[in-house]
């Protein structure tokens, strides 16, 4: 049986990390290296780390997101896998994240500029800039109250401009909105 790489578990503060989630038997023949206090499981691959959790976002000082497979599991517990090239310097001074939004599923979600599918177009911020942009354009998705001041035909197309202009823009809300 193959060595597997062993970092150390410190190895792995202050980064940002999406994990895929995977099935089970990618796991079966994988010995635990790591046992968190938290009850999260780590093993250690060639090619890069799979976690067995039942909590995945904010970890400590790290934040680490699954992408769930299609269509979701119903277990509590999921398996997520990551390359090693995959793990993210993360602090909040840097402006290291970008937004993206997803029209049809109506959720936004933040990527880290050394994502290699960045394409330089949408406004890097720091974590707290960027928590603030996630909840207002949630709100967006979520709520039709805030369109009651805007003469419209498509509230979706209304939402997706305000959207765009969130993501792509240094613009705050109320500066976009004020422009419609």
């Amino acid at each position: 049986m193959e060595k597997a790489f062993r970092p150390s578990p410190n190895s792995f503060k202050n980064t940002f990390c999406v994990f895929q989630e995977v099935l089970s038997d990618k796991i079966e023949n994988l010995e635990v290296q790591y046992d968190s206090k938290s009850g999260s499981k780590y093993f250690y691959a060639k090619e890069g780390m799979y976690r067995l959790s039942n909590h995945w976002g904010r970890l400590a000082n790290s934040k680490w997101r699954l992408e769930p497979m299609e269509p979701e599991s119903e277990s509590k517990y999921k398996i997520g896998f990551a390359a090693w090239n995959e793990f993210y310097p993360d602090n909040a001074e840097e402006e290291l994240y970008y937004l993206e939004a997803n029209y049809v599923k109506k959720t936004v979600n933040y990527q880290h500029k050394n994502n290699p599918k960045y394409d330089q177009k949408a406004i890097l911020r720091t974590s707290f800039e960027t928590t603030k942009k996630i909840k207002q354009i949630r709100n967006l998705f979520n709520l039709t109250s805030w369109a009651k001041y805007f003469e419209y035909d498509d509230l979706d197309e209304l939402r997706k401009e305000i959207i765009d202009q969130l993501i792509f823009t240094n613009k705050s809300l109320e500066e976009i909105k004020r422009a419609l």
